[in-house]
């Protein structure tokens, strides 16, 4: 009999990364580290951060060094191999259809007359992922009703997502191509790799995860997340019929809270009792 292996991709800020209000529990990161030790355990950071704030982010919290990093929202895919970022070109293969020959700049034009909308840092932006701020008072629907109308007219096939960066207090707008989503590249990853469903598992905190945290992806919300946050995620759950795969984290396990990577624990063995051998000291 295969021993039990687990795909365990997470979220980087304000769910791997204690980087919001509420506090971390002392031990919890020591144990998330023991836990991606393991052999058994292929980790996976899906983030929105771009390469190099990936490696600022585990090099400032001391974070286990991943396998794997989505980022880009979804866009990038890189297999690490000795501090190597390899990019994989199969991913870019896939989601480059849905531009329809267009390129960024193509889109950048396409939307310049959307006076809300604040293009990011340059190195916020790649080929496949379009980066804004907006304001928080900004009308997100109707502006995203006009944009889809634009993307719609030329025969691009796009996903906008949005955000709130409650630190910085703005709006985040990600226009990526329709199949680059975060869930899309966890399932092309775990399907490349031969994983099963009851094998992986993914923990995020905010909207930019929901569509893997309702999916049917086994999925953990941690503590720390808004209650509009969980309030939804138990919503498109039930809706989508997927209620047994999202784990809302509360906090107890060893002791610890359920923000962060206390929630992130929580969830793996609530879904694979198994991990705990590899956890617990």
């Amino acid at each position: 009999m295969n021993s039990p292996r687990l795909l365990l991709c997470t979220d980087l800020d304000r769910t791997l990364i204690p980087n919001g209000e509420q506090e971390e529990s002392p031990d919890a990161r020591t144990c998330f580290s023991r836990l991606a030790a393991n052999q058994q355990v292929t980790l996976v950071y899906v983030t929105g951060r771009h390469k190099e704030l990936v490696e600022e982010a585990i090099d400032s919290y001391s974070l286990p060094a991943p396998d794997m990093v989505i980022s880009d929202v979804g866009t990038i895919i890189y297999d690490i191999q000795m501090n190597n970022w390899n990019p994989w070109k199969s991913w870019e293969q896939e989601i480059s259809p849905q531009w329809s020959g267009f390129s960024h700049a193509d889109l950048y034009r396409l939307f310049q007359n959307l006076s809300s909308l604040m293009p990011q840092e340059p190195e916020k932006q790649n080929t496949y992922k379009l980066s804004y701020n907006l304001p928080l008072d900004a009308n997100v629907n109707d502006l995203m009703h006009e944009m889809e109308e634009l993307l719609g007219r030329n025969g691009i096939h796009a996903s906008l997502i949005y955000s709130i960066d409650e630190a910085a207090n703005v709006g985040l707008l990600d226009v990526l191509p329709r199949n680059a989503t975060k869930l899309h590249a966890i399932q092309f990853v775990r399907e490349q790799m031969g994983v099963s469903l009851p094998e992986t598992v993914f923990s995020g905190d905010s909207g930019n995860d929901m569509a893997v945290l309702v999916s049917e992806i086994q999925g953990i919300l941690v503590a720390n997340a808004t209650r509009e946050v969980r309030d939804q995620a138990k919503s498109e759950a039930a809706q989508n019929g997927h209620t047994g795969a999202l784990y809302i984290a509360k906090g107890g396990y060893l002791g610890m809270n359920g923000n962060y990577s206390a929630g992130i624990l929580e969830g793996i063995v609530h879904y694979c009792p198994y991990a705990r051998q590899w956890i617990e000291p």
